[in-house]
């Protein structure tokens, strides 16, 4: 079994300055760059509404697989999900740190850049992209 969400040929620049909200627009073009600075490649779209920065190839012991970003995010309708690989929970001196936040399993959920400080992000942003690619390396 394989991960559905794939890369796509959409623009990722295009899909970020098409976000009615120009605070969010700001925030995720923020955010884009924060990611191609940290992982030295471009965004681009992953399914329709995931934008990522480098990619790697995942194999677990049960079989599944696929490749997922390296980095990435989601503008959805009430937060951004920042997707992180790494285990968040041991992450705790820097998520108090962070702001203004909710966590899920791999996913930080933010609302708007201004209420989080941003040198916190990206120290767990390049966390999570080291640890992966410990574990993965990259595609």
């Amino acid at each position: 079994m394989a991960n559905k969400t794939l890369p796509t040929p959409a623009d990722a620049h295009g899909y970020l300055a098409a976000i009615d909200d120009p605070v969010r627009r700001a925030d995720c073009q923020a955010l884009a760059a924060l990611m191609e600075r940290i992982t030295g490649a471009p965004p681009v779209m992953w399914g329709a509404s995931i934008v990522g920065c480098g990619s790697y190839h995942y194999r677990y012991a049960s079989g599944r697989e696929g490749d997922a970003p390296l980095a990435g995010f989601a503008p959805r309708k009430g937060d951004i999900s920042i997707y992180l690989s790494c285990d968040l929970e041991a992450r705790a001196d820097l998520l108090a740190q962070l702001g203004r936040h909710k966590i899920g399993k791999a996913c930080l959920y933010v609302r708007r850049l201004d209420e989080i400080d941003m040198a916190v992000l990206e120290q767990l942003v390049r966390e999570s992209v080291a640890a992966t690619e410990a574990l993965y390396g990259t595609s």
